[in-house]
């Protein structure tokens, strides 16, 4: 029986670690997101976790990689502000378009921004909770995260409005003055994310 934990040989006798689980569990004590397992160099079956912890480790190697839950949120939030930013440049290229009646190119713009959007949004919800943070605690002009995504989601709901009654001017003014104002927000929370990350 060998446990390896990122390339490092973790004594489970010692330890008293017998099963799967308490392998699991005492990385997490460890305050270490576990990415990867292999048991006899196979990965296992997920589906299955139960079972899983409560395999045995006799007999078998197993190989664990881990990784600090504040990497993972630095990477993601990091990747979360590019994105964020060429949406942006988007979004306001859309709104030139529609402004000098280019509608079919504005929209073209506009298509991607949605997804990008919805990705951030879902990013920072997953960040807050693997770092255990409450949104409410993120506060951008006395404005609560959770108000801003609640606010923008009502933004988005306004600019499918405006696309399904062709009401363009509207788009655009809803694009230059409501979305920027909450794109600012979403950038200056990100950055307070990534401040209680740390280095």
């Amino acid at each position: 029986m060998t446990v390896t934990v990122d390339s490092e040989s973790l004594p489970v006798e010692q330890l008293g670690l017998s099963t799967l689980g308490d392998v699991l569990s005492h990385l997490q004590e460890k305050n270490r997101l576990v990415t990867q397992v292999l048991i006899d160099g196979t990965e296992p079956d997920l589906s299955h976790i139960p079972a899983l912890r409560s395999r045995r480790l006799l007999g078998h190697t197993i190989y664990i990689e881990t990784t600090e839950p504040a990497q993972i949120a630095r990477d993601v939030l990091t990747e979360v502000i590019v994105q964020m930013e060429q949406a942006d440049s988007a979004r306001r290229s859309a709104t030139e378009h529609l402004v000098v009646g280019e509608t079919n190119k504005a929209l073209q713009k506009l298509a991607g921004c949605f997804t990008t959007w919805q990705t951030a949004r879902q990013a920072i919800e997953k960040v807050a909770m693997l770092l255990r943070v409450d949104l409410e605690r993120i506060q951008v002009e006395g404005i609560s995260l959770t108000q801003i995504l609640l606010e923008f989601a009502e933004q988005l709901r306004s600019i499918r409005s405006a696309l399904e009654s062709r009401d363009y001017v509207l788009l655009a003014d809803i694009l230059r003055y409501e979305i920027d104002q909450t794109t600012q927000r979403w950038f200056q929370a990100i950055r307070q994310l990534l401040g209680l990350v740390g280095d």
